[in-house]
């Protein structure tokens, strides 16, 4: 008995100690991603990296809610939010509709007055990273999820996902551009950043409210 209860203990920490540095990961990336993105955004006057640079900043919001509850669960092993990390979807949720919003109204000034970019090669660069560094987590995110049997960390896997289909969108409107030199498929990346904010706003409030698993809506896929 005492052998068995050790092998269970040893199997639970060391799943807590990989999810707790994928979600350190995850923050502290999302923060670098952040600032470079709307550096270069600002510098070159591409909305749609500048939008998904906040965008990275609010997924730390998110991520702190998720390191805070892989803490937690070491705690008391439960997988349901606490008030905290519900009051971080919240927060979440408000930034993206607020983010939304931001990039709505730009690009849309921006089509009607014909803006365009200086360039959009740092936005090619920031996405295929970010592509290569999503795919990455999401990878050892669902391996640990999967292998200790844990719903929390698959779904925040699925919530990464989300997160690379900005970073597609980002790199298809920035090959766009360099290609054709249409100012608007700039725009038009923005709105796509804008709608897929909206939709992880919405996911995040109803993760708050207890009706949704996961950001892609399949949750053990």
């Amino acid at each position: 008995m005492t052998t068995i209860l050790l092998r269970t203990d040893g199997r639970r920490e060391t799943f807590y100690k990989w999810a707790n540095i994928l979600a350190l990961i995850t923050i502290f990336y999302n923060l670098i991603e952040g600032a470079v993105s709307v550096f270069f955004g600002y510098e070159d006057g591409t909305v749609a990296l500048f939008g998904f640079g906040v965008d990275s900043f609010v997924e730390v919001i998110s991520g702190v809610g998720i390191w805070h509850m892989v803490r937690r669960m070491r705690r008391n092993g439960s997988e349901d939010h606490d008030a905290f990390e519900k009051t971080a979807l919240k927060v979440t949720g408000t930034a993206f509709y607020i983010l939304t919003a931001g990039l709505t109204a730009t690009a849309a000034i921006n089509l009607y007055k014909g803006s365009k970019p200086e360039t959009t090669f740092w936005g090619i660069v920031i996405a295929g990273v970010s592509i290569l560094s999503m795919w990455l987590l999401i990878h050892y995110k669902l391996k640990i999820g999967r292998q200790f049997s844990s719903q929390a960390l698959i779904a925040d896997a699925n919530c990464t996902r989300a997160c690379m289909y900005l970073s597609v969108v980002l790199l298809a409107a920035s090959i766009g551009y360099e290609l054709t030199g249409l100012g608007m498929l700039d725009s038009l990346g923005a709105l796509g950043i804008a709608a897929l904010s909206f939709k992880e706003g919405r996911e995040a409030f109803e993760k708050a409210e207890g009706k949704a698993c996961c950001c892609a809506g399949n949750c053990g896929k």
